[in-house]
């Protein structure tokens, strides 16, 4: 059985492959069980890392750095690209409170901390760098710090590393628990009631503004007789789309172009916005109820996928539906987001454009379009790897700072993600396909957090056991809890109780602003609609990079 004894404990290439998958398998499933309705997930892969290392299943440590760096890579870069899109627009309209409210967190986590640094003293700001991480549940951060170590204190890295390992280790599982107290706690305060909190939701989104509204009008208004579309358009200063007409005259359903007139009595079919209803009202005529669906025509409404990396980026009226396909193009899905289908309207491959129009001419449109789902799915690896070797190198440029003796760089961490933003947001104006599916994106996601948190696990694993069981662990515990809750406390009473933030938003705006997985999940739970995942969204962008440029910033000033 030697062969057996060496694959457990011996060394090489399938040795170190076969630790890390027994690591890493072990971790998912325990991470899955649930304690008091709360699950750790991807993160109790660290914890097993850690028993392996402490009963002496160890890897080459030249491999583990490669993994554990190769892995953090994976992971913010398809952060980077997931977050991308919507990084800028989070802070327009009510993205700037919530936004601003998620960055008075970071700030007071970091007070609190520095606040145990100076007012201790008993504990090294490296060890109290992996603590604030663990507190605020944020990985990333935790990469970066360590990533920055290395760069800045060579072979004396390693052991200020493990050290912060176990201090990240220490802190993580009250991070999550008061994580998920404060919210409970501000809803006691202010005794908020669930049940109306997503009653206000609702009504919210049933006059969303992004939402396109379908009505049928009746022209009755004899001031628009006889004009043309086009005229129609500049009277009525609204974002809209007149899908279909039903002809008075001879009752023929046309898909109308823009010099084509209305006149009384002709039926219209007009895609809005739910808050411009009383506009149309007033200038078009009276609504009528119809079913356009079975009207005899051979009008058929589908929609087309974009997958031809051509079109990423193509404003929508450059396709010229109406004159070269004679098709309506009424609403265009953008990740499950309903949009106006205005000609301004820049394009991005995984959009579905509904159309109206002919059979043969929506076939020629979705040629063009692309429309395969088969073609959505392939990776593109390319832009993933040119983008990874970018990250690199913004990574290692050395950024001189008044007061620093040493350069700052942005690292294997911060480069990449700010590359992997950019790429998400403008990646189509370098005609990049920067479309990945949720599936995918997950994938590489979970992929590298797991490598890399097996890997600081296992590198950490020898010493934690005396290190963290004693009474300094029990203060870092205690440390890790100050600096989770004493933030989220103090900005959540003041978020209702100054903005008057719906609980529900709130809740999404808490586990954002700790990029928390499962206290998004105990959000969801709670709300039982989706504001908690939308404000979670919206700040979890900045936040994220914030996390990840104040952990290196604090290594690079104080250590």
């Amino acid at each position: 059985m030697n062969w057996l004894s060496e694959l457990v404990l011996g060394s090489g290439v399938a040795h170190a492959i076969f630790i890390y998958a027994l690591v890493i398998a072990l971790g998912v499933v325990l991470g899955k069980q649930k304690i008091f309705g709360v699950s750790l997930g991807a993160t109790f892969v660290l914890f097993m890392g850690i028993l392996a290392g402490h009963l002496g299943l160890t890897v080459d440590p030249n491999i583990i750095k490669f993994i554990q760096e190769f892995g953090l890579i994976l992971f913010i870069f398809s952060i980077g690209l997931q977050v991308g899109p919507g990084f800028f627009s989070s802070f327009k309209e009510g993205g700037v409170v919530l936004n601003g409210l998620a960055v008075l967190i970071i700030i007071l986590n970091i007070a609190v901390a520095m606040a145990i640094y100076y007012g201790v003293g008993d504990v090294r700001i490296t060890d109290l760098v992996g603590i604030l991480s663990g507190a605020v549940t944020n990985t990333p951060g935790l990469g970066a710090a360590q990533q920055t170590l290395i760069e800045t204190h060579g072979a004396d890295a390693t052991s200020l590393n493990e050290a912060m390992s176990m201090g990240y280790a220490a802190a993580y599982p009250l991070g999550v628990v008061g994580i998920i107290l404060s919210m409970i706690v501000v809803k006691a305060v202010f005794k908020i009631n669930s049940d109306s909190e997503s009653k206000q939701i609702e009504d919210e989104a049933t006059q969303s503004q992004l939402a396109p509204h379908i009505l049928t009008y009746r022209v009755t208004n004899k001031l628009i007789f006889g004009r043309d579309l086009r005229r129609l358009h500049a009277i009525i200063d609204h974002n809209f789309v007149v899908s279909r007409m039903k002809r008075a005259s001879d009752a023929q359903v046309i898909i109308p172009k823009s010099d084509t007139t209305v006149n009384e009595d002709d039926l219209l079919l007009i895609v809005l916005s739910a808050q411009d209803e009383e506009v149309f009202d007033a200038i078009i005529g009276e609504r009528v109820d119809m079913d356009w669906e079975h009207e005899p025509a051979q009008l058929v409404s589908r929609r087309i996928l974009v997958t031809n990396s051509e079109m990423s980026g193509r404003k929508l009226g450059s396709l010229r539906l109406r004159m070269g396909f004679k098709l309506n193009a009424t609403r265009v899905n953008r990740a499950g987001v309903d949009l106006l289908a205005s000609p301004n309207l820049s394009l991005q491959v995984g959009d579905r454009i509904t159309v109206v129009g002919n059979l043969e001419d929506i076939n020629r449109l979705a040629e063009k379009l692309g429309n395969s789902m088969k073609r959505l799915d392939q990776p593109n690896m390319f832009t993933m790897f040119i983008g990874i070797v970018m990250g690199i190198l913004v990574g290692s440029i050395p950024l001189m700072m008044p007061g620093m003796t040493v350069p700052m760089k942005l690292g294997l961490a911060g480069g990449p993600l700010i590359v992997a933003i950019l790429l998400g947001r403008y990646g189509y104006k370098m005609k990049l396909v920067t479309y990945t599916s949720s599936s995918a994106n997950l994938l590489l996601r979970e992929l590298g957090i797991c490598l890399f948190l097996a890997s600081v696990g296992i590198a950490a694993g020898g010493n934690f056991a005396e290190t963290v069981f004693n009474a300094q662990g029990l203060r870092w515990v205690l440390y890790g809890f100050l600096i989770t809750i004493i933030p989220l406390l103090i900005v959540t009473i003041l978020a209702r109780g100054k903005f008057h933030i719906n609980y529900c938003t709130l809740m999404g705006l808490v586990a954002g602003s700790t990029t928390d997985p499962p206290a998004l999940a105990y959000a969801n739970k709670t709300a039982g609609n989706d504001a908690p995942a939308v404000a979670y969204s919206t700040v979890y962008p900045l936040t994220m990079f914030l996390r990840v440029i104040t952990a290196q910033l604090i290594i690079m000033i104080l250590a």
